[in-house]
């Protein structure tokens, strides 16, 4: 089974084939230019360097979020796109799941920063299962979830920014060396889920938005 996997919830935007869930080929840019002008560039890229084509793929995977909102929408657009005409099935996956999927032989907690103190945070176990419901809130109300699950991993970039807060309050927790958006990693986990049946229609895939974008904060404010 053939995977096409896309990643743009982050500044990298990230696209990889997998055969199963062993890779294929990645691609990884981050530059000044925005996912809508970097991402079908390298799906094409990704294709010809391979010498696989879309029509060989079975499914799609890609981020719905949370993360960057305009690079969520970007990429599930994109997705949608494709899956519509080639009728293949779609696989949703968060970027929270994909940074627990770099983490082996350990509960984890993946934390992506979402400005003003505020992280996004979702807490797994040793076999990358949520173990309760996302959570977006200022990290110091967030981290009090965290002790039943000890010893844990901490992962993302919002566990880099607060490294120093995390290790006052904890003793027995460990940091991740790998805290960047992989659309391989990304794809592991679409290929669990897909043996679980767990797909979707290009219709039903939808962003997972956990809270509201600055524009509309703003606006309400």
């Amino acid at each position: 089974m053939k995977l096409l996997s896309i990643d743009t919830s982050s500044d990298v935007c990230s696209v990889a084939l997998l055969e199963d869930d062993v890779l294929i080929k990645e691609l990884n840019k981050t530059d000044s230019k925005t996912h809508s002008e970097n991402l079908m560039p390298l799906v094409d890229e990704l294709f010809k360097s391979s010498g696989i084509s879309l029509s060989d793929v079975n499914v799609i995977a890609c981020s719905i979020g949370p993360g960057s909102f305009t690079g969520i929408r970007i990429g599930i657009a994109s997705v949608k796109a494709m899956a519509e005409v080639y009728n293949l099935p779609v696989v949703g996956v968060t970027s929270l799941e994909t940074l627990a999927y770099s983490v082996q032989n350990s509960n984890s907690v993946s934390l992506i920063d979402a400005r003003n103190n505020q992280v996004y945070c979702g807490v797994f176990n040793k076999n990358h299962e949520l173990q309760e419901d996302y959570l977006a809130d200022d990290i110091n109300a967030v981290l009090p979830h965290i002790d039943k699950y000890l010893p844990v991993t901490f992962i993302g970039n919002g566990a880099i920014l607060h490294k120093e807060l995390i290790e006052k309050k904890f003793k027995n927790v460990l940091f991740s060396d790998n805290n960047v958006q992989s659309a391989y990693l990304l794809g592991k986990c679409a290929y669990d889920k897909w043996k679980k049946g767990n797909t979707l229609t290009a219709d039903t895939l939808l962003p997972l938005y956990l809270r509201k974008s600055q524009a509309e904060r703003m606006k309400q404010e």
